[in-house]
């Protein structure tokens, strides 16, 4: 098995994956409206990697506006439910089973499921269909770094269409959890528990939740449902003294994550049960510091697409995410910022269970319309509600570089876009700082976010060593400027978020025939001395609460990543790590 249970806070033991070989075909012209349609499956595709990949089998990178995926499975109804889930679809999916259409669902980054029990085949022989769209010059969509050129150019990757994460199938009971969200109070010493049922309508429902630290058990309640919901505040007993506190507190040094068990009953009977998990941690800012449970805290982050060679957006495997956390930590960084990309949940499980702190950001549409904004809104909703209870991720960024809303500076209705995306984002998750518009023209947003890439650091300490009122009265790269007029620095934490972007071509991809970054080397030593001059500039520049190198691992024809495309250290990862951690780190009781 490639994967593990794609939903890794919400976790039952009766599920099987549909990953492997789907017969598979192309509709560029759009022929068929139905399974029945199709007599002819010339091709087989092994999901969940995208058609474009080579890792698919298919490995066709052409323009492909559609495309059909089937298989079938052997499952026999025992009188519960069965739901059909899918990871993610790029873009748009029609979904049949035994020829009958069940849904749809639009939105290429998120996930959603069916309930199929009505749809089930008595003997037990299941057939799932699936019509992907993606229309592959629609720049109104949310796609990312996905080019719309045939070729790869600049900045922007090969297309991923289709299915690009687990096709999985769970039982459940007549009536389940559907739904459970943990939000930590760090100051009460308490967790916000939420919980929706779905299914039948049933009488006398409680929900019961047990928290364990290792083999100690914190808590034991059991609640009353009402109107299919739950929600009660978990109070645990406050060990007093931080020695004690800081063991249950999660963070990258010490990533403790409390075990949760959660049944539902019907009057004495058991009819559901669920594993999951919550860390106790805060993420706050206090003046211009960022706070990890109450203390300051220097962010040392690495830019990451999520990319992979043979598999593109799609994950090669679970031992895969687990090494991109790994590899990210031995580098010296305790964050990552995952840009234009939703990344799958079990790499946001590896970075709960390992301690590595994540900025989820949303992929960009490239053109202004109502319906890019629609379609953003609607999909970024799905987002903060997919990963909220994750303690790993900290920070919220729906926009990147003024993408999709190009005229900030002039068009009001660009600026409210940024505004109610912001303000949206804050009213779904309270509790996460949220950057409106990183790197440029920022007007709502707790942190003000700067995009450099100036490879000199003499330069660089000139620009921010000095006062920040002055910063921001001047123009930045690409002739932006750092706050919309209204918008005055109000004391936030700033943060080099983007910076570096030192191109080293030392293992070019397979394909790759240009490469490029921001500034070029030649030879390791030449490396490793320009990114340590580098961080040690910016590690010791005071304005700076915190940073982001780009990047992680060189992407396609951007040879810009401190790792090879197929993750080989370009140098050896201490004198990676030992440059990244020239950084100032939290003092307790400092601000």
């Amino acid at each position: 098995m490639r994967f593990a249970y794609p939903r890794p806070q919400l976790e039952r033991a009766h599920w099987l994956s549909l990953d492997g070989p789907w017969r598979f075909r192309f509709d560029r012209e759009r022929c068929f409206h139905h399974p029945d349609d199709i007599t002819d499956w010339p091709s087989c595709i092994e999901v969940p990697y995208p058609p474009e990949s080579q890792a698919s089998g298919i490995g066709d990178r052409g323009f492909n506006p559609a495309c059909w995926y089937q298989r079938e499975f052997e499952l026999t109804a025992d009188g519960g439910r069965v739901l059909l889930h899918f990871g993610a679809v790029d873009y748009a999916a029609q979904v049949w089973v035994n020829g009958l259409r069940i849904g749809s669902h639009e939105g290429g980054h998120t996930p959603f499921r069916f309930d199929v029990t009505e749809a089930l085949h008595p003997s037990g022989h299941q057939v799932v269909t699936v019509l992907a769209e993606d229309d592959p010059s629609d720049l109104s969509k949310p796609r990312g770094k996905q080019d719309w050129q045939l070729e790869p150019h600049s900045l922007w990757y090969p297309r991923t269409t289709g299915i690009w994460q687990t096709v999985w199938v769970e039982r459940v009971a007549r009536t389940y959890l559907d739904k459970i969200r943990w939000t930590p109070q760090v100051e009460g010493f308490s967790i916000d528990f939420e919980a929706r049922i779905a299914g039948d309508p049933a009488e006398s429902l409680s929900i019961a939740v047990e928290l364990h630290h290792g083999e100690r058990l914190l808590a034991s309640d059991r609640y009353r449902v009402i109107d299919r919901e739950a929600d009660r505040r978990i109070v645990l007993s406050d060990p007093g003294i931080d020695d004690f506190r800081n063991e249950l507190l999660w963070s990258p040094e010490r990533p403790t994550l409390l075990d949760a068990t959660v049944k539902l009953f019907r009057g004495d009977a058991c009819i559901d049960e669920a594993r999951s998990y919550v860390g106790l941690r805060s993420f706050t800012i206090l003046r211009d510091r960022l706070m990890l449970n109450g203390r300051p805290y220097f962010l040392r982050m690495v830019l990451d697409q999520g990319y992979w060679p043979d598999t593109l957006l799609a994950p090669p495997d679970d031992d895969a995410l687990r090494r991109d956390v790994e590899l990210a930590k031995a580098m010296g960084f305790n964050g990552v910022r995952k840009h234009q990309k939703i990344e799958h949940p079990r790499y946001l499980y590896w970075a709960d269970r390992l301690g590595l702190l994540v900025w989820g950001e949303m992929p960009s549409a490239y053109r202004f319309t109502k319906t890019a904004i629609k379609r953003t809104v609607r999909e970024w909703t799905e987002v903060i509600e997919r990963d909220y209870s994750h303690p790993s991720l900290v920070v919220w960024v729906p926009f990147n570089e003024s993408w999709g809303v190009p005229e900030l500076n002039a068009a009001r209705a660009q600026r409210h876009a940024v505004e109610a995306l912001y303000h949206l984002t804050k009213t779904l998750d309270p509790y996460r700082p949220v950057v409106g518009n990183d790197g440029w023209e920022a007007s709502a947003t707790d942190i003000i976010g700067i995009h450099d890439y100036d490879a000199d650091p003499e330069t660089i300490r000139q620009r921010y060593g000095g006062d920040a009122t002055q910063l921001f009265d001047r123009r930045r790269p690409g002739g932006r400027v750092l706050t919309l007029d209204g918008y005055p620095h109000r004391g936030q934490p700033i943060m080099l978020t983007e910076f570096g972007g030192i191109a080293y071509a030392k293992c070019p991809a397979a394909g790759v025939t240009q490469s490029w970054g921001y500034s070029t080397v030649t030879d390791d030593a030449s490396y490793a001395a320009r990114y340590r001059g580098l961080l040690d500039v910016v590690a010791h520049t005071t304005l700076f609460s915190g940073f982001c190198y780009t990047q992680f691992a060189d992407t396609f024809q951007e040879a810009n990543g401190l790792l090879c495309a197929d993750r080989s250290p370009k140098v050896p990862l201490a004198t990676i790590a030992e440059a990244t951690t020239l950084t100032r780190t939290y003092i307790p009781g400092v601000v």
